[in-house]
């Protein structure tokens, strides 16, 4: 049996228990199971506000148009980013005709914070940061940064469903962020996001944009007492639909009660991988973890010397590993910042996600493991990994 980069796993009874709620009510849409486990992400994180969408990706959206008009950003005006990330991370600052400029990562594949304090200028008025694979990297330092220069922080936590920094959820200082339930996430669902945002007229506003702009879902209205005018709204935004429904809601609620536990089986296989190949640092590193963090181990990622010839080493072996990622310097729309940062460019030339899902078993582990060492360490051919200078 092939071995696959991922593999979601649900709790099927729970599943099937939570969305025959939503057939026997007759109603999949957004409100019911939305609003539940929205109340249920809330205590989880410890959040003030949570909003369900249909997608990591439309809540990155609706973060940044959110905070450009709350603070009267300018078109053009600048957000300090990352180039290693999906790239609807960077998609969303475009699309609300603003400027990414690319900061440089350090050994944990985060941003660097001191690259990215240089990168401020007059112009800039936030940070985007990515908890890349489940890692918060320095992220207190980013926080701090911003807090010191009056920039909004934005954290894309698609990756760290569970990741905990000094026993808590990272984020309670953030001016928005975004989490992924993608089909496999760590909390998995067909697809769909959720936006926290601690500002109560952001949290309103996101709402609406969310609903096509308009001021009272149908599941509000639907419990509204007045009778009478249930059908009655105003539009007061120009929005997009991107709600989530209780289907994917339903889904969430049902593994929601399994994430910490699922993170901890992760982490298990996590150090299985780190024991057996730890011994070889000439030819495998990994991202540095800090030791306040607890990952949510999204990803487990190496650097190797020759990433390409590995991976049809390991297809051969019937094991199918996946790259995270292409620096988003390398597409079109981002090419004017090509070549500026220079660890992120390693990465992406040398980075490789070995399979990591609930489905793996520790000996899984051990053979994709016993086949990397096979090709990078065996393999005469394979020269040894020559890091940044300043990573050494």
């Amino acid at each position: 049996m092939s071995i696959q980069l991922f593999c979601a796993n649900y709790d099927i009874d729970s599943c099937l228990d939570q969305v025959r709620q939503c057939l026997e009510k007759g109603w999949t849409g957004m409100g019911f199971k939305t609003v539940e486990f929205e109340n249920e992400w809330k205590k989880y994180t410890g959040f003030k506000n949570a909003y369900f969408t249909n997608s990591a990706t439309s809540a990155l959206n609706l973060a940044v148009v959110t905070l450009k008009e709350k603070h009267g950003w300018d078109d053009g005006s600048e957000i300090i980013t990352t180039p290693l990330t999906f790239v609807s991370t960077n998609h969303a600052i475009l699309l609300a005709n603003l400027s990414p400029i690319f900061s440089d990562v350090d050994d944990s594949f985060c941003l660097d914070p001191k690259d990215v304090e240089a990168k401020i200028t007059p112009k800039t008025k936030a940070v985007m940061y990515v908890g890349f694979g489940g890692n918060s990297g320095r992220y207190d330092e980013i926080a701090s940064i911003c807090k010191r220069y009056g920039l909004c922080l934005i954290l894309d936590a698609a990756h760290m469903s569970g990741t905990r920094m000094n026993g808590r959820i990272p984020g309670e200082e953030a001016d928005a962020v975004v989490y992924s339930f993608q089909a496999v996430k760590n909390l998995p669902t067909g697809d769909a996001g959720m936006l926290c945002m601690p500002d109560d007229e952001c949290d309103s506003i996101i709402r609406k944009r969310g609903w096509l702009g308009i001021n009272k879902d149908t599941y509000i209205r639907s419990v509204e007492s007045d009778s009478g005018y249930k059908w009655k709204y105003n539009v007061e935004y120009l929005g997009e639909k991107y709600n989530g429904n209780s289907i994917m809601a339903a889904l969430a609620l049902a593994q929601l009660p399994h994430l910490d536990e699922d993170n901890k089986y992760r982490k298990k296989l996590a150090e299985r991988y780190l024991f057996e190949l730890s011994d070889y640092k000439d030819h495998i590193r990994f991202p540095r973890y800090f030791n306040n963090c607890t990952p949510s181990w999204h990803l487990f990622q190496i650097l190797v010397p020759e990433r390409d010839g590995l991976i049809k080493h390991l297809n051969s072996r019937d094991i199918f590993p996946g790259v995270h990622y292409v620096p988003n310097t390398e597409y079109e729309m981002y090419l004017y910042a090509k070549g500026t940062c220079k660890h992120a460019d390693y990465v992406g030339n040398h980075v490789l996600s070995l399979p990591m899902h609930m489905r793996l078993t520790e000996e899984d582990v051990s053979y994709v493991c016993s086949c990397v060492k096979e090709y990078v360490i065996d393999n005469n051919s394979v020269t040894q990994l020559d890091l940044p200078k300043d990573w050494e």
